[in-house]
């Protein structure tokens, strides 16, 4: 099983690794990509006012444009420490034995698809980004993400945002949506909870000495975990809290 997980916008600082090398990566097919992009974000480093614009940010955060201009020369860190907020504080890697680790992947907009010990530095590029030259991501990473999700051969569990799912779909993989169900019966998304619970059943799913095959064994792990969820089809699972955030 393989449980791949969204990105945060949020980097952790620094790191004790050398600088990035992409020979260094999982996935080689997808290091062509991955380095046209790194080219394409420090050259638009040189250009500050034009990489708040293509990168969706506001006039204070000028530091992010300053990581991408050291993107080649500044240290690295395993990406389950590089990425942080919610979900990352629930799934609590560094407790993580290395066999659950190994059982994790994060989508990226940078980098396509990272294991959890892949070592990069931070940096900023969101899915729905588009820079100059290239256009969206999604028609660069399409072409060749797809194939190295189609070709795990293990059941994928993808808790990807819709966003960062449209650069390459896992064909066969098991969804999940995370609903918060009010005292009238009504259900609805709610970021803050979704992303705290897609980090606990990740958790979950990756501790288990169990190996799901299908939707219906990953519903049976998140109820054993103290979740509640529900079957939708065959390929999607519902994990339901109220509005406090407890699993109902």
């Amino acid at each position: 099983m393989l449980v791949l997980l969204p990105p945060s916008e949020t980097k952790a600082t620094g790191g004790r690794g050398a600088p990035l090398d992409l020979a260094a990566l999982g996935h080689p097919g997808l290091t062509a990509v991955r380095r046209t992009l790194l080219d394409a974000l420090v050259a638009l480093a040189a250009d500050v006012g034009g990489s708040l614009v293509a990168l969706g940010l506001g006039p204070k955060q000028t530091h992010e444009v300053a990581r991408n201009a050291q993107l080649l020369s500044s240290p690295t860190m395993p990406a389950l420490q590089r990425y942080t907020g919610v979900l990352y504080d629930a799934l609590d890697a560094r407790t993580l034995t290395p066999r659950a680790r190994a059982r994790l992947a994060v989508s990226s907009a940078l980098f396509g698809l990272l294991r959890a010990t892949d070592p990069v530095p931070a940096y900023r590029l969101s899915a729905g980004s588009t820079l100059p030259g290239l256009g969206g991501l999604r028609t660069l990473w399409r072409p060749v993400l797809t194939p190295t999700l189609a070709a795990v051969d293990e059941l994928v569990v993808d808790l990807r945002s819709g966003a960062y799912a449209a650069l390459g779909p896992a064909p066969g993989a098991v969804t999940a949506t995370v609903l918060t169900e009010r005292p009238d019966g009504s259900r609805t998304v709610v970021s803050h909870l979704n992303k705290s619970h897609k980090g606990r059943l990740a958790r979950a799913l990756v501790s288990s000495r169990a190996e799901p095959h299908d939707a219906a064994g990953v519903a049976r792990v998140a109820a054993r975990a103290g979740l509640r969820v529900e079957l939708v089809g065959e390929h999607e699972v519902v994990v339901l809290t109220d509005d406090a955030g407890h699993a109902r």
